[in-house]
């Protein structure tokens, strides 16, 4: 008996996210370069990626995201040096996130205008989750651009009431963090607050309700953590842990579905 044929639907289900996955690993190869560029300054653009260790430029064949490392087995070909297994972490994360987003927004016609706006916040939020743990700092040269780029590309879904929210969204949860900031000093950066305006126009411009989770899910998980790495001795009461990291992990589950159980709530008090 043979098996039943793959409908042109399922087919498209299933090829729409694997092409944006292999994208996504693509793009996480260039954030690789952006986070160990862009805090010193250097050009993102040259020279080409070389072994930090030997100075020799990498081969294209083993510049292919994922398997290029596999392949020279987490080694440089030329001087045997440790490659950090970060590097194709962070392409196949990319991959996955770039999946993610379009199963979770592609599957509508105003869900499919909004993915350039959608891809383009997954990658500057790896990017500067990765630059935040490495130096702490969330630099301006990528967080400031942002925000004309993603509200043009929001603007692109042409939903004016979406458009509407979104910028409350950023004033609203800006001058919140601007306020945490100001009240408690050394509790966060003023690069949190800056990054803060990102991630509430990007939240509301869905729902408030993902909003809601989104603006307040990362105080939870850097609350966790903290209390995790000073349980397992590896932090203290005074030690500064990078919010970065968390202000953009808790924006990025409120969009790809726990900001559901936000509109849920709300629904319940009749909002």
């Amino acid at each position: 008996m043979e098996p039943p044929a793959l409908s042109e639907h399922a087919f498209l289900d299933l090829a729409v996210p694997a092409i944006a996955g292999l994208l996504g690993t693509a793009i996480g190869s260039f954030l690789n370069v952006v986070a160990h560029r862009v805090p010193a300054g250097g050009s993102v653009v040259r020279p080409p990626s070389a072994c930090p260790a030997c100075g020799h430029p990498i081969r294209a064949r083993h510049n292919v995201p994922v398997l290029g490392w596999v392949m020279v087995r987490g080694r440089c070909f030329d001087c045997g040096a440790p490659i950090s297994a970060r590097y194709p972490l962070v392409e196949a994360g990319t991959g996955l996130a770039f999946a993610l987003v379009v199963v979770r927004l592609g599957a509508d016609p105003d869900g499919l205008r909004l993915l350039p706006a959608y891809l383009t916040f997954a990658a500057v939020a790896i990017a500067l989750a990765l630059i935040d743990l490495d130096v702490h700092r969330l630099p301006d040269a990528i967080v400031l651009p942002s925000y004309p780029v993603l509200a043009v590309l929001l603007a692109l879904g042409g939903d004016g009431p979406a458009l509407l929210r979104a910028a409350t969204g950023a004033v609203v949860l800006g001058l919140f963090f601007l306020v945490v900031w100001y009240v408690a000093p050394g509790g966060m950066g003023f690069g949190d607050v800056k990054l803060s305006g990102l991630v509430g126009a990007m939240t509301a411009y869905l729902t408030w309700g993902t909003f809601l989770v989104g603006a307040f899910l990362g105080f939870v998980l850097g609350a966790v953590a903290g209390v995790l790495l000073m349980a397992a001795g590896r932090a203290g009461r005074r030690t500064a842990l990078p919010f970065g990291p968390f202000l953009v992990l808790g924006a990025w589950s409120a969009i790809l579905g726990a900001g559901d159980l936000g509109d849920l709530y709300l629904a319940s008090l009749g909002f």
